[in-house]
């Protein structure tokens, strides 16, 4: 009787650590855990991408998955919240145990759930959070597949030098964490340039009537109005009342998410033509795949995807790269993995490198998109060009 009873307390603990494992995989499925704001004032944003993580894991599920194995995608909102993003990745890393963690849009909550990540020993692969500080933490478990904000900077100060030679710049934000960390990004290039502004003023999110704030911009005939939002509607309106006041600079330039997603032109029309953005991203770039990603998203959802869509879609196929990799599916073996990428996306080739503060991060070119026609084309620089840029706004009459 005691070699039964013995046996039966062997198994107890051995289900019992089981229980305990973080990161452990069933002999059915590989669980990758996605954090993106579902709700809240990025839910766009969240939608774009939340619908290419999924269409990627079906393609790489249909085409055999990992090792034989399916991946299970786990997705979470953050809610743009940083408590509820806490929650949700403690969540998706006790409760359900997932041995990989992607997502991140909102760089606040980006920066709680990394630091989690880090303390929990989990490889996090950040595809859209863009504050610098991410990737100068030195964690071990996280990188970052987008460019830090920093970069995004580059391009437009050659545009600027080049081509536009503004002299002056009214610079309008909303007044968040997000906003006053691309004003202070975009304040280094300013200054370098030598531009002299003429208004610079923050607003809240919550605004809808913006035609105080460019009637005194209109005052103040800045050559450069700067505007950043996050917020697509903060960006529809804004645009379609300096339409309405007939505000005309010699340039428009949108920063951050409002002014790239295709939702923009749809409601802005004719408003929108000739606002100028730093992109990362759009079909035209010169990646293979991209045009395929494109058109796929486009007949599986009927809606175009912006470069959210492109970065969500490659860090999954980064990622299932990974665990092809990976010595084990344990969090520790598929971090390793991820260290070791070298490869080509549809949002560009991926390797993680270090370089100045930044670790384990990917590095890409800019690039300056222009909305002409009802498309948002490349413009600068020249060599890789979709379209000739329109300059000065003025020439839009």
């Amino acid at each position: 009787m005691k070699r039964p009873d013995r046996l039966l307390r062997i198994f107890c603990l051995q289900a019992f650590l089981s229980i305990l494992l973080v990161g452990t995989v069933s002999a059915d499925n590989i669980k990758v855990g996605v954090l993106l704001p579902l709700t809240g004032k990025l839910a766009e944003v969240g939608e774009i991408e939340q619908n290419s993580f999924v269409m990627a894991v079906d393609e790489i599920n249909e085409a055999g998955g990992v090792a034989g194995r399916t991946i299970d995608l786990i997705i979470e909102d953050s809610a743009t919240n940083t408590e509820v993003g806490g929650a949700a990745i403690e969540k998706l890393i006790s409760q359900d145990r997932v041995i990989v963690l992607a997502g991140g849009c909102s760089s606040p909550v980006t920066q709680t759930v990394a630091a989690m990540a880090q303390e929990r020993e989990v490889p996090f692969l950040v595809n859209t959070a863009s504050a610098d500080e991410i990737t100068e933490m030195r964690r071990k478990y996280v990188f970052r597949l987008n460019p830090p904000a920093s970069e995004n900077s580059r391009i437009l100060a050659s545009f600027l030098t080049e081509v536009a030679r503004v002299k002056t710049v009214a610079m309008l934000h909303e007044n968040t964490p997000f906003g006053r960390f691309g004003l202070k990004t975009f304040s280094k290039v300013r200054r370098k340039l030598g531009l002299r502004v003429v208004l610079k003023q923050g607003y809240d999110i919550s605004t809808r009537d913006f035609r105080s704030l460019l009637t005194t911009v209109k005052a103040r005939k800045p050559d450069l109005v700067y505007m950043i939002s996050h917020n697509i509607l903060d960006a529809t309106l804004l645009i379609q009342q300096a339409d309405e006041l007939n505000l005309q600079p010699r340039l428009f330039l949108g920063s951050a998410a409002g002014f790239a997603l295709p939702e923009f032109n749809e409601y802005t029309g004719e408003a929108s033509g000739y606002v100028c953005y730093s992109i990362i991203w759009s079909p035209s770039v010169p990646y293979t795949g991209a045009v395929s990603f494109y058109d796929s998203f486009v007949a599986k959802y009927d809606t175009c995807p912006d470069y959210h869509g492109a970065q969500a879609y490659s860090a999954m196929y980064v990622i299932a790269d990974a665990l092809k990799r990976a010595k084990s599916f344990t969090p520790i073996d598929v971090r390793d993995a991820l260290a070791e990428t070298d490869m080509m996306t549809v949002f560009g080739p991926v390797k993680f490198i270090s370089y100045g503060k930044k670790t384990q991060q990917n590095r890409l070119p800019t690039y300056l998109a222009q909305w002409i026609n009802g498309r948002l084309e490349i413009v600068w620089p020249r060599e890789v060009a979709t379209a000739r840029y329109v300059y000065p706004f003025l020439s839009k009459q």
